[in-house]
């Protein structure tokens, strides 16, 4: 009779457990589709700083951002994001398995480590999740870049990307970044401007388009290279 109870207790565990995760991934395909149409009014980062801030002492900057369709973007900064961030953007399914190849190799040899993060992976972790580098986040970064794969065309991919990217302290997305850095729209970035605001991308809130460092202006440099190579 005791075995039995055990049995019927793992079993309602197991049960409850299996519920759950389905309820979950439901929860999560049904996110991830309704943003396919709807623009996030707000990004879970942005809800995390905004918690942070109740609790603490010390506030965070919140950012603020002013969102733009692909209409009201310029091509030269959806070309320079390409070129800095994902060049493989438009062929690849979310994950950019030649990075990948190419950053294990880096870590064989003890080299520095280079970004993999396709613009799919960062725009999940954008909108989705919660700052931070531990498995879990990672896990689940893998887990909603597949499903915004499947769910969204490229475009939109790219429109939430450019809107909630953050690109500086309290600065988040195209249009707010293009405002702080340039005082005009993000419709109006000249290639050189774009090519420097994706530059700083890795590193935005040590990296100004403003005042570049040298590193900075030779990223520039190679970015205006690759973007003169596409043909979007």
């Amino acid at each position: 009779m005791v075995k039995t109870g055990k049995k019927g207790l793992l079993f309602r565990i197991v049960r409850l457990f299996t519920q759950l995760l389905f309820l979950l991934i439901m929860l999560s395909l049904l996110e991830v589709y309704a943003i396919r149409f709807i623009n996030p009014p707000v990004t879970i980062p942005v809800i995390t700083i905004r918690i942070h801030n109740i609790f603490s002492s010390r506030d965070l900057v919140i950012p603020k951002g002013e969102w733009r369709s692909m209409k009201d973007i310029s091509p030269n900064l959806v070309r320079a994001v390409m070129a800095g961030e994902d060049q493989r953007f438009i062929s690849h399914s979310g994950f950019d398995y030649q990075e990948l190849n190419k950053t294990v190799k880096d870590i064989v040899k003890r080299k520095r480590v280079r970004g993999a993060s396709t613009i799919t992976m960062q725009m999940a972790r954008s909108v989705f999740l919660w700052k931070g580098m531990n498995i879990v986040r990672k896990l689940l970064e893998a887990y909603y870049t597949v499903l915004i794969e499947a769910v969204m065309p490229k475009v939109r991919i790219m429109e939430l990307y450019l809107n909630s990217v953050d690109w500086g302290t309290g600065v988040i997305g195209a249009e707010a970044a293009s405002r702080k850095y340039f005082h005009k729209s993000a419709s109006e970035l000249t290639a050189e401007e774009a090519a420097l605001m994706a530059a700083i991308l890795p590193n935005p809130h040590r990296w100004s388009p403003v005042r570049p460092s040298s590193y900075v202006l030779a990223r520039q440099r190679s970015i205006l290279k690759s973007m003169n190579k596409m043909h979007l």
